[in-house]
């Protein structure tokens, strides 16, 4: 699988050994690709924030919505108490309802206990339906429950793969991509990773390492030539951040609210067709469970990074979704789908050189 740095692009900061959302311990992701015929390219992601075992102990979490053209489930929830738990799943935007259920089977056949008390599951949604029969009703809960079974850690595929399988970014292919950076601090040392299911931005806005390259590229654009009605940048862009530096909700969404920077670093000014909407979560602290209170009542002893050593966290933020979203590109293949619809993968040499050459 190729991947950005593998290319020679001039991109900014030490990753984690697999740069990659899996470098934060404990989280796992795992994919339902559904490629089926001429019209099925979609599929799920399971992300989970503490692993299979661990899966119901809350996170502390914020979110962050730049544009609410789309659907997050559970965020009510998740203001409300700024914890999270159990996994997060990205989908197809008419897929959320079955996932939603997948990951309430998942928990009732793994932690009975937990679901015998209620579950609102997060579950998110970018829209494939340039490529993919998105009315269909191929993606069902057994998808969404195999996408869990398969989280593990370890390297995390990238492109056309689980929730990003038919998705586009610029109007080439896109999909899923991740990265990370480590955060030394003091005498210790964290991770953030993040994972995106890029599907937003218009070929003319595409800037990578501060080259704009979209108006170099803009040829064999099928997804902007008149045939295709949907405006130029409509899509949708989830993010996923996790950390396991000990942190507050409130510096948790001020993590989540740092990902447009990234995002804008790749050219992106935000369509109104896009829905943009991202969600952060530390595991450096373990909040009380939020099933019907049971014996004595106890307290939450939480240990935080002061706000004002923030910045070196917000950074990391921002550069792991700019290398995140170029991941996701450079993994992406060339890709046809639904009504003969083609979207082709980004011409990587020619990427380069723009870059390179410019450079120089």
């Amino acid at each position: 699988m190729m991947r950005a740095r593998d290319l020679g692009l001039p991109l900014t900061g030490e990753t984690g050994p697999l740069n990659a959302i899996t470098d934060v311990p404990g989280v796992e992701v795992g994919y339902t690709t559904l490629i089926e015929g001429d019209a099925v390219r979609t599929g799920v992601t399971a992300i989970l924030p503490r692993g299979r075992e661990d899966v119901h102990l809350p996170c502390a979490a914020g979110r962050y919505s730049l544009n609410g053209n789309g659907e997050m489930t559970g965020t009510v929830l998740l203001d409300e108490t700024g914890a999270l738990r159990l996994p997060v799943l990205i989908t197809n935007t008419h897929a959320v309802g079955p996932c939603h259920r997948g990951v309430i089977e998942w928990t009732a056949r793994e932690k009975p206990r937990v679901a015998d008390e209620w579950l609102l599951p997060v579950v998110a949604e970018t829209w494939d339906g340039y490529l993919n029969d998105i009315n269909g009703p191929h993606v069902q809960p057994e998808h969404a429950v195999a996408a869990i079974d398969a989280a593990a850690g370890g390297p995390v595929a990238e492109g056309s793969v689980g929730g990003g399988t038919g998705m586009n970014c610029y109007a080439f292919k896109g999909g899923s991509g991740t990265s990370s950076r480590v955060v030394p601090y003091g005498a210790d040392t964290y991770t953030v990773g993040v994972f995106v299911q890029a599907n937003f931005g218009s070929r003319r806005e595409l800037t990578v390492c501060g080259v704009p390259v979209g108006t170099l590229l803009a040829d064999d654009n099928p997804m902007e030539d008149g045939a295709w009605q949907h405006p130029p940048g409509a899509g949708s862009v989830i993010a996923v951040v996790a950390t396991d530096a000990p942190l507050l909700p409130g510096q948790c969404s001020a993590l989540a609210r740092r990902v447009p920077l990234g995002l804008a670093r790749t050219g992106t000014t935000g369509s109104h067709f896009s829905g943009d909407i991202f969600l952060a979560f530390s595991t450096g602290n373990v909040l009380t469970p939020s099933e019907f209170p049971q014996g004595e009542p106890g307290y939450d002893h939480l240990r935080h990074i002061p706000w004002n050593r923030l910045d070196d966290f917000f950074a990391a933020v921002v550069l792991s979704v700019e290398e995140a979203v170029l991941n996701a590109l450079v993994a992406a293949t060339t890709m046809t789908g639904r009504l003969g619809r083609r979207s082709p993968g980004i011409p990587v040499d020619r990427l380069v050189d723009a870059v390179l050459s410019s450079r120089r």
